[in-house]
């Protein structure tokens, strides 16, 4: 027993010596410029965000024997750098720009320039617990143009809003055809974006298991399989986490708050909140079952449809861990 008990506690202080020894980096982004500093360090490098300046970063990380790099999520221009660090060898860490904030506050640290951000971002990226694997290569160029899907769904949007505040027949005319257009662009888009999922047999299988639930189209499987590649590999609650729809406690004492649905990927969750609106009324009866149970109890409206999205969520979430298609009956919330 006593053995035992001082094995594991060689195992532990080795692991925190793993951790001590392992040398991070920090990569403050900019549209053309990447700021590096090294953690425990004074080392700095600056050079230029394009495919010269990846390939000058590496050979400078490998010659400080760099293992771990983090770096801030910055509106798509870190994604080259990450990938070519990446196909590089490096353990890359996405932080989210609030997490390295307040690491900032937590330390008390009111300057601000490119290089204190990269050292800032370095010490962050030691002090990560766990490291999760790098994303499915095949769902980057699929998130992008399913983002753009969504961007001209929201250009029609604007428009419909244009054509009811419009008095003029020519400008109505116009705007309407205008919708038209891109209406015929989103469903050519679609199309060929289902087909370029369908060239791989397992994203196929995955997408056609998620369509398979009551009240889930075309559309919303589409934007569940590109958003949330984990389905099916997380738990329920992590799933409903991950799309935005999980309710926070918010109590202090004697004082017990609402509980508030936070952070999460948007996208999803504004698939999922618009599939659950028909759904909740026509295509699914467990939903239905909920919605109307959730009302009749005094809930509103909007409250009970989140139930609804995040019923949803964990519905395609245990179908696809399954592995089987959809079957109402024997379905578990």
């Amino acid at each position: 027993m006593v053995e035992g008990t001082e094995g594991s506690h060689h195992k532990e202080g080795m692991t925190k010596m793993a951790k001590l020894s392992m040398v991070c980096a920090g990569i403050d982004i900019g549209k053309f410029k990447l700021d590096t500093a090294i953690n425990g360090t004074s080392e700095y490098l600056q050079v230029d965000n394009s495919p010269e300046g990846h390939a000058a970063l590496a050979a400078w990380l490998r010659r400080h024997r760099v293992k771990r790099v983090g770096m801030e999520a910055s509106g798509g221009y870190e994604q080259p750098v990450m990938a070519a660090l990446r196909r590089a060898g490096f353990v890359v860490v996405c932080l989210q720009p609030m997490q390295v904030r307040a690491y900032a506050i937590f330390k008390l640290q009111r300057a601000k320039n490119d290089r204190i951000d990269a050292a800032l971002i370095a010490t962050c990226t030691a002090a990560v617990a766990e490291v999760r694997p790098p994303p499915d290569p095949r769902f980057a160029a699929l998130a992008s143009r399913l983002t753009m899907i969504e961007q001209i769904t929201e250009d029609v949007a604007r428009l419909k809003t244009r054509c009811e505040a419009c008095r003029d027949t020519h400008g109505l005319e116009f705007w309407q055809a205008e919708i038209a257009r891109l209406k015929a662009c989103i469903r050519a888009e679609l199309k060929q974006l289902i087909a370029d999922i369908r060239i791989h047999p397992d994203l196929a299988a995955r997408l056609d298991l998620i369509t398979s639930v009551d009240g889930v189209g075309l559309r919303t499987a589409v934007a569940v399989l590109i958003r949330m590649p984990e389905i099916g590999n997380v738990s329920r609650e992590q799933a409903a986490a991950l799309a935005g729809l999980a309710p926070y406690d918010d109590d202090s004492g004697s004082r017990a708050g609402q509980r508030h649905i936070a952070f999460g990927r948007e996208r999803l969750r504004t698939s999922l909140y618009a599939a659950a609106l028909p759904a909740a009324f026509k295509w699914n009866h467990q939903l239905v079952a909920s919605y109307r149970s959730l009302t009749a109890r005094g809930k509103p409206h909007k409250l009970a449809l989140v139930a609804c999205a995040r019923k949803l969520i964990i519905f395609i979430n245990t179908v696809v861990a399954r592995g089987t298609p959809w079957i109402a009956k024997s379905a578990a919330i």
